[in-house]
């Protein structure tokens, strides 16, 4: 089996490199590139980043086109964690273990420096580096756009707010049905990790039509399952391994499958989805996947 902690860390050491590259000071201002970088590299897995390159991997793909695109995910996946942590937002002190960016210089700074790292990723997408056909660096932008904006990311963290009654004066949290928390996670969280996976085929010359179902249904199921395994970590983990604080959804009453199911259905579900995805991306691709396929097994166990 795949040592996949130890591919992670390679793949994040590369990724690293081309964002320390992106994010150099020069003419800009000092306080704002400061600020983003600390967002960049407050640590995490660059999971995402790792699911693009290695998409990419499948397709036989390497090299300058999968790590702009890789890097250019998480400039967006790290602005959304900023903004999440504002206090008109989930209100979090913590991040990875360290001060969350508004804590560590203020909400203007905050903002500012989300907002730089939003529009820099597609900078990064739409340039000859990525792709020479102008034509596949639309796609990866349109792709990208629709993920992160109001019909995925965005959209599902408004109606994450919406379920938890802030819109309301007075109002409690809504109790949304087992197909209303799946959209909304699917939007918030599932979006970005479907597109990761779907990058390779958007960089590959060619892809049949059961490869990119495959790899929808895998990254729908990876999503599904990244989510499940983040409220069980927020139910029963350590802050300490975790790197934030935790039984936080439940008191903001936030629509999580805990919630739903209790920590055993979801612990059971987060088997189910997983070995649904593996087994799609395994029937098109076999042993090819073998690294994606034993990632959806790291996610069911991970402490942080």
């Amino acid at each position: 089996m795949p040592d996949i902690a130890a591919q992670l860390e390679a793949s994040a050491e590369a990724v690293n490199r081309f964002l320390e590259a992106q994010l150099l000071t020069g003419h800009r201002s000092p306080r704002l590139m400061a600020a983003m970088r600390h967002a960049v590299f407050a640590g995490g897995k660059r999971m995402r980043p790792f699911l693009v390159l290695e998409s990419a991997r499948l397709f036989g793909i390497t090299g300058q086109g999968p790590l702009h695109v890789a890097a250019a995910l998480e400039m967006v996946h790290c602005y959304s964690l900023v903004h999440d942590d504002l206090p008109a937002m989930d209100d979090d002190d913590m991040r990875r273990g360290q001060p969350t960016l508004h804590r560590a210089y203020d909400e203007a700074t905050a903002i500012l420096a989300g907002d730089g790292l939003l529009t820099l990723a597609f900078a990064v997408l739409a340039s000859p580096e990525t792709h020479k056909s102008a034509a596949r660096r639309l796609r990866l932008i349109t792709a990208l756009s629709t993920a992160a904006g109001v019909d995925g990311m965005v959209g599902g963290q408004m109606l994450d707010l919406d379920a938890e009654g802030r819109f309301t004066p007075g109002a409690r949290a809504k109790t949304l049905s087992a197909r209303a928390i799946r959209r909304l996670q699917a939007l918030k969280t599932g979006a970005l990790i479907v597109f990761a996976v779907h990058a390779g085929a958007r960089l590959a010359p060619r892809a049949s039509r059961d490869e990119k179902r495959a790899l929808k249904l895998y990254g729908e199921a990876l999503g599904l399952a990244f989510q499940i395994r983040d409220d069980l970590l927020d139910s029963e983990g350590e802050a300490a391994l975790v790197g934030k604080a935790v039984a936080k959804d439940a008191e903001a009453g936030k629509a999580t499958f805990v919630g739903l199911y209790g920590l055993d259905g979801a612990r059971n579900l987060l088997k189910v989805v997983s070995d649904k995805g593996a087994a799609a991306l395994e029937a098109a691709f076999g042993e090819r996947a073998a690294t994606l396929t034993a990632l959806m097994r790291f996610n069911a166990t991970r402490n942080h």
